[in-house]
């Protein structure tokens, strides 16, 4: 009896859905794969080049990662849990996002101001589109149809067109945009602008800014769930939460030091942030806005992209 009731207890943790996390270190320069269901790492993988951004494919089978001081993008079978590529993307690779089929692979170039078009079944750069400055964080619409890029550099946004692969527009927001999170739908974006202390919330089809939500000290990246906003404030170690309809703040939760990555569970029952000074993931119940755990990770976790891989 004493056995089941911990097993409820933990899916009670966790949302309905198997999930894990895939966490990139950056100063134990690795991959931890956290099984949310135990709260455990399932494994360790060794990716070099002080790896930052994640992405997981929407099917579950791969993890894209990348590696600024190595210029790389490494490729990791999800399921295996292990590398199956390496991919030179020159400059300084940092967000990703990939295409809803899967078949393509985005990575902001830091420093060449760009975004490199990855061919995922080839597992070579194929293109690249010019975007505005520091590019970091990336999203695509759900229809694969639109890429957004968060340029910080440049106090904006730019709306790439996939099909053409260019820049088809470009839109103001808060002073340096690092994440930026499109909502289901595919209507609005929400980007953390670092300088200004705030969220700029962007309406797609229109490319302008609609409004602006005000949020802690140094705000990195943004999840959604339960029609709420959840942004993690780096220097203050909260989790700001505000309503998506109305724009207004709801909470501040108190998180590790330094929250960086964040992500919604797919059911959106919980959000998990990754804490950089503490080397820890807390989850958050979304509902009731307020920390259910705490897993120890590796050394500088970042979690910077999308994270988390349904497993069943």
């Amino acid at each position: 009896m004493k056995a089941i009731a911990l097993v409820a207890l933990l899916a009670s943790l966790t949302g309905a859905h198997a999930e894990e996390a895939f966490v990139t270190n950056q100063l134990s320069d690795d991959l931890m794969i956290v099984d949310l269901a135990t709260s455990k790492a399932v494994a360790t993988i060794a990716i070099g080049g002080k790896p930052a951004g994640v992405a997981v494919t929407p099917d579950g089978r791969f993890a894209y990662v990348t590696s600024p001081d190595a210029k790389a993008l490494t490729v990791v079978d999800a399921t295996a849990r292990k590398i199956v590529g390496r991919i030179d993307v020159g400059g300084g690779p940092l967000g990703i996002a990939v295409a809803p089929d899967g078949a393509t692979v985005y990575v902001a170039d830091w420093y060449a101001a760009a975004v490199r078009v990855i061919d995922a079944r080839a597992q070579r750069v194929v293109a690249s589109i010019k975007v505005g400055a520091s590019p970091s964080g990336l999203a695509v619409t759900p229809d694969g149809r639109l890429l957004l890029s968060a340029d910080r550099d440049d106090d904006s946004v730019s709306i790439v067109d996939t099909s053409a692969r260019e820049r088809k527009g470009m839109v103001k927001v808060g002073t340096r945009p690092f994440g930026v999170t499109i909502d289901g739908e595919g209507k609005r974006a929400y980007t953390a602008n670092v300088g200004s202390n705030d969220v700029s919330v962007i309406d797609i089809a229109s490319a302008r800014e609609i409004g602006r939500v005000h949020v802690g000290l140094r705000p990195y990246a943004v999840a959604l769930a339960q029609g709420r906003g959840f942004v993690t404030d780096q220097y203050d170690g909260t989790v700001s939460v505000f309503d998506l309809a109305t724009l207004q703040p709801l909470k501040r939760i108190k998180v590790g030091d330094y929250p960086e990555g964040i992500e919604a569970t797919a059911d959106g029952r919980r959000v998990v942030v990754a804490n950089w000074e503490s080397n820890t993931v807390n989850l958050i119940d979304a509902v009731e806005m307020k920390v259910v755990g705490e897993i120890k990770v590796g050394d500088g976790p970042r979690a910077f992209g999308a994270f988390l891989r349904r497993t069943e």
